[in-house]
């Protein structure tokens, strides 16, 4: 008999807490209202690096995550052994993830350790469906197609849609701020660049059903006509 084993990668989510738990709960609330669904199926890490043992309200914290759906992967950042956590429920311990443990700050300035070079575009040459998710967290993903409400394209590189993008288009999910987001007819439920994301609700009027492209700038997205960038640039 052959044994046969495969490896897989996926793409997590980070979520660092922060002290009073109570008010970033709310926070919470308010971002899952706004972007509804956005933790559907989404793999989420825990770091509970900003608190200590004696955090307010940690010993229920799990349960509140839970009863708001966000499934954990993996808890990082604590003790278990804190009086706090002893009735949670630990998931397996992840290691070998990107990025992985503490980092060392140098004591110099020293230039910043080159990206991993893009690798070659996914493409995608049919229609992406509600509940699919397309993931190249090394490179950029190309759709020939319209992405659904409800699907989900991640990229390490930049986000071509040649069709109506319906779903949630996250890029650059490696650290990389210039990626960006294009599309031949916007009507997104979400848009992400490097972590820093937008809902439908905040998006402008004159982009929605509009060839554009999104890009990030100031550490704020922006949307403009793909027609009025070609000209600008």
């Amino acid at each position: 008999m052959t044994i046969r084993a495969r490896g897989r990668s996926f793409l997590a989510l980070i979520l660092s807490p922060e002290a009073p738990l109570k008010d970033w709960l709310a926070g919470l609330d308010n971002h899952m209202q706004r972007a509804a669904g956005f933790f559907n199926r989404q793999p989420v890490i825990l770091d509970l690096g900003l608190l200590d043992e004696h955090t307010e309200g940690l010993a229920g914290f799990q349960q509140e995550l839970r009863q708001r759906h966000i499934h954990l992967i993996g808890i990082e950042g604590a003790d278990r052994h804190w009086q706090a956590l002893q009735t949670w429920e630990w998931p397996i311990e992840l290691q070998g993830g990107r990025p992985s443990g503490p980092v060392q700050l140098p004591e110099e300035e020293e230039k910043a350790p080159p990206l991993n070079p893009i690798k070659e575009p996914l493409i995608i040459n049919r229609p992406v469906r509600s509940g699919q998710s397309i993931q190249n967290p090394d490179g950029d993903v190309i759709i020939l197609g319209p992405v659904s409400s409800g699907a989900e394209i991640i990229a390490g590189g930049s986000i071509h849609v040649y069709g109506p993008l319906r779903g949630r288009a996250i890029a650059g999910v490696d650290g990389r701020p210039h990626a960006r987001i294009y599309t031949t007819k916007m009507e997104a439920e979400l848009l992400a660049i490097d972590g820093f994301y937008m809902v439908a609700e905040e998006m402008p009027a004159e982009p929605i059903g509009q060839a554009a492209q999104v890009y990030l700038e100031d550490e704020q997205l922006k949307i403009v006509l793909l027609q009025a960038a070609v000209i600008k640039n």
